[in-house]
């Protein structure tokens, strides 16, 4: 059973997520909150799997409260997904930065935001391709003009796979390219989020852009 908290400073769309997926048989929402104090109160005392996070709210914003969640050893394995409006929101980068695993758009599909759960929670929190490179288009137009090196305790091959995972790529997706089980694939993943002490895959996208690992397409 995966575990939802449930954040938005709007009861109808915290009424109406939580609809959305009580009609999973396999996500519970254990509980609602209403701005960002509340929210890391509620993950501290109830230790959700993922918490389902609104930005721009009352007392403490989402950002905020995703960097005191994620920063909270005690709830390393809590899950922040961003509920935004992507094209609209400034500040979906920084949410990243402070440790969310992806974003959905408000305007998602209720299939789409009950898949997008479930993949926090599987810890394979890819943004999608479209997503990801709306986001470097739009946040990391200014990449630095000197690419870090790649760091020493990555192997080649985890080099490789890094790339491919900022560009967007799905375990299944980095498997077909490089003719790899999607176990493995997924395994290298892990081992490179270990090394550069990512938490997760969202976390990674970060790490290479922000380094100039790999620059935006032109």
């Amino acid at each position: 059973m995966i575990r939802v908290l449930i954040v938005d400073d709007q009861s109808l769309i915290r009424t109406a997520v939580a609809q959305i997926l009580a009609a999973d048989p396999g996500v519970q929402v254990v509980a609602e909150a209403a701005d960002g104090v509340a929210a890391v109160d509620a993950a501290r005392r109830l230790r959700p799997d993922v918490v389902l996070m609104d930005i721009r709210m009352p007392l403490v914003d989402g950002i905020e409260a995703t960097a005191r969640i994620c920063a909270d050893p005690d709830l390393a394995l809590v899950r922040v997904l961003v509920l935004t409006t992507f094209e609209d929101d400034d500040n979906v980068f920084a949410a990243l930065r402070a440790g969310a695993s992806g974003f959905i758009g408000k305007g998602a599909e209720p299939d789409e935001i009950v898949r997008a759960v479930r993949a926090v929670h599987a810890g394979d929190a890819l943004l999608s391709a479209t997503a990801t490179r709306a986001l470097i288009a739009k946040y990391l137009g200014a990449a630095p003009t000197a690419p870090r090196p790649v760091p020493a305790d990555l192997t080649p091959r985890e080099a490789e796979i890094l790339a491919l995972v900022a560009r967007g790529r799905s375990n299944d997706e980095i498997a077909a390219d490089l003719v790899i089980s999607p176990h493995t694939a997924k395994t290298h993943v892990n081992r490179i989020m270990a090394k550069l002490r990512a938490h997760d895959r969202a976390q990674l996208v970060v790490w290479a852009y922000e380094s100039g690992f790999v620059t935006p397409p032109g």
